[in-house]
C-alpha cells in the first residue's frame, strides 16, 4: 500500500498514544485516591497483508488495550480513624449499594462489588460506609460464641443497644494467710493472742463488736460482684485465726484453722457475716472446710457455695466461691494475707464506648463496663482471575464471566487504622507521559512526511 499504508499505520499510532495518554491522565488523576489501582497500557501489532514470509511483508498497524494492575499493592499509611483498614496481600472487602429509602430505613442492592479502598466511618444508622457510598459486607457472629451465624454475608451495622448485665456466679479466691496474723491484739510474742478475740462468741459479728473484732483478724481482699440486674455489691473479706493446733500432736495434727468473714454493708444487726471455716495441716495446705452461716451456705470441693448473700440493699443468690489450691498458709516475710487476687464472672450493663478491628478481620466493640464483644468476621474475597474485573466508579470492582466467582478465603491480614494508597506514582506517570508525547509527535511526523511524499507523487503527472 506504500504511501496509504504509512498514513493508516501512523494513524493507528495516534490512536493508540492517545490510549495511552488518557491512561496517564487519568492514574495522574488518581494519584491520591484511596485504594485506586493505576491502568497501564499494552500495545499491540497488527501484521498488514501480503507475503508468506516477512521479506515480503511490511510493519503493520498497531492498537492499545489497558493492563489492570490490581494485583499490585499500593503503600499503606496509618490513620488515626479506628474504621479505617487496609489490606496487607491479597483480597478485597466486600461491599454493596445502597438500593433506596424506605420508611427511613436503607434497603441494599442485591449486587457485590469488590474493593481495597477501606475508607470506612460508622454512618448515624450504624452501618460502615466508606467515601464511595459503598456498604462494608460481613458475617454477623454469635455474642456467645464468637462463630458466625450462617454462612451468608450481609451488610454490616453496629448495633448501639446496651450490653446486658451478667449475674455473677463464682469467684475464684486466692490468698497466702500468715502463721502468726499481725492483728492488732497481738503481742508480738504468744501466738493465742493473734487469736480471734474471745469476747466474741457468735458466729456472725454483731455491729456492737466490730471494733474488736477489726483488731482481731485481718483484711484480705475485697470485690465488686453484680446481681442478676446488674447491681454491684462489694464483698470485703477478712480473716480471723480462731485455732492454734497442739504442738504435741504435730505434724499429724490440723495445725491451724480460720474463719472467713464478709462485710454485710450495714445490712441487719450484724457488720460481718461469717462464710465458712478453712484449716491447714503443717506443711500449710488447705486440708477442710465447714460451711458459715451467711445465708444457707454448703461446701462445695474446695469452696463454698452461697445461697444467698446480702451486702447493703442488695442481693445476690447462687454464688460459688472458689479456692481450689489457692488458699494456703505458708511462711512469708509478712505477718498479713499476701498473693491476694479475687476474680468474678459478672459485670453490669454496658454502654458501647468504641469499635476496634484486629488482624483476623473481626470488629469488635468495646463497653464502659470493661467488656468487649467481637460483633463482625469481615471476609476478604478473592478471584481465578481478578485482572478479568470490570471497574465501576469509586475504586471498586464487579466480577465478569471472566473473573470467575468471589470466593471468601484470600490470605490478606486485615490491618486497622490504616489505608491503602493509590498504586499510581507520579513521577512514572510522568515518565511514561514524555514517552507517549514523543511517539505521539513521531506518529504525526510520519503523517507530514507521507503527505509531502504523496503531493510529490501527485505533481509528477500535473
Amino acid at each position: 500500500m506504500g504511501i496509504y499504508g504509512a498514513i493508516n499505520s501512523a494513524t493507528s499510532g495516534l490512536s493508540a498514544q492517545a490510549t495511552a495518554l488518557e491512561n496517564i491522565s487519568g492514574n495522574v488523576a488518581n494519584s491520591q485516591t484511596t485504594g485506586y489501582k493505576r491502568l497501564d497500557t499494552t500495545f499491540a501489532d497488527l501484521v498488514s497483508g501480503g507475503g508468506a514470509t516477512q521479506a515480503s511483508q511490511v510493519a503493520g498497524t498497531t492498537f492499545a488495550t489497558s493492563r489492570a494492575t490490581n494485583t499490585i499493592q499500593g503503600d499503606i499509611s496509618d490513620s488515626a480513624v479506628d474504621t479505617y483498614m487496609a489490606i496487607n496481600g491479597d483480597g478485597y472487602f466486600v461491599v454493596t449499594s445502597a438500593a433506596d429509602v424506605v420508611d427511613g430505613q436503607t434497603t441494599f442492592a442485591d449486587d457485590s462489588y469488590y474493593t481495597r479502598a477501606g475508607d470506612f466511618e460508622i454512618d448515624e444508622d450504624g452501618y460502615m460506609v466508606n467515601r464511595s457510598g459503598y456498604y462494608l459486607m460481613g458475617y454477623q457472629l454469635d455474642p456467645a460464641t464468637g462463630n458466625p451465624i450462617g454462612d451468608a454475608t450481609g451488610v454490616i451495622q453496629i448495633d448501639d443497644q446496651p450490653i446486658p448485665a451478667k449475674k455473677t456466679t463464682s469467684i475464684d479466691y486466692q490468698a497466702n494467710l500468715p502463721p502468726v496474723p499481725a492483728t492488732t491484739r497481738y503481742d508480738g510474742a504468744d501466738p493465742a493472742s493473734a487469736l480471734l478475740d474471745p469476747a466474741i462468741v457468735t458466729a456472725d459479728i454483731p455491729n456492737t463488736q466490730t471494733d474488736i473484732f477489726r483488731e482481731s483478724s485481718i483484711s484480705a481482699g475485697s470485690k465488686t460482684v453484680y446481681n442478676e440486674n446488674g447491681t454491684g455489691l462489694n464483698v470485703d473479706v477478712r480473716w480471723a485465726k480462731t485455732a492454734n493446733a497442739d504442738p504435741a500432736a504435730l505434724p499429724t495434727a490440723i495445725e491451724d484453722t480460720w474463719s472467713m468473714y464478709v462485710s454485710s454493708g450495714g445490712a441487719g444487726t450484724d457488720d460481718w457475716l461469717q462464710v465458712g471455716s478453712a484449716t491447714f495441716d503443717g506443711a500449710g495446705d488447705l486440708s477442710g472446710l465447714t460451711a458459715g452461716s451467711v445465708g444457707t451456705v454448703s461446701v462445695s470441693g474446695d469452696g463454698f457455695d452461697v445461697a444467698s448473700l446480702t451486702v447493703g440493699n442488695t442481693t445476690l443468690t447462687g454464688l460459688n466461691l472458689d479456692f481450689g489450691t489457692d488458699l494456703t498458709q505458708f511462711s512469708a516475710n509478712s505477718s498479713i494475707a499476701s498473693s491476694v487476687a479475687l476474680s468474678q464472672d459478672g459485670y453490669a450493663a454496658g454502654e458501647i464506648v468504641g469499635i476496634s478491628i484486629d488482624e483476623s478481620g473481626r470488629i469488635n466493640a468495646s463497653y464502659s463496663n470493661s467488656q468487649s464483644r467481637a460483633l463482625y468476621e469481615i471476609p476478604l474475597a478473592e478471584f481465578d482471575a481478578e485482572q478479568e474485573l470490570r471497574r465501576v466508579n469509586g475504586s471498586a470492582f464487579a466480577a465478569t464471566p471472566t473473573s470467575g466467582e468471589a470466593t471468601l478465603t484470600a490470605s490478606g491480614a486485615v490491618l486497622a487504622n490504616s489505608l491503602e494508597l493509590s498504586n499510581a506514582d507520579i513521577a512514572d506517570e510522568f515518565s511514561k507521559l514524555i514517552i507517549t508525547q514523543q511517539a505521539y509527535s513521531a506518529n504525526s511526523k510520519i503523517i507530514t512526511s507521507a503527505d509531502e511524499m504523496l503531493d510529490s507523487a501527485l505533481n509528477m503527472v500535473r
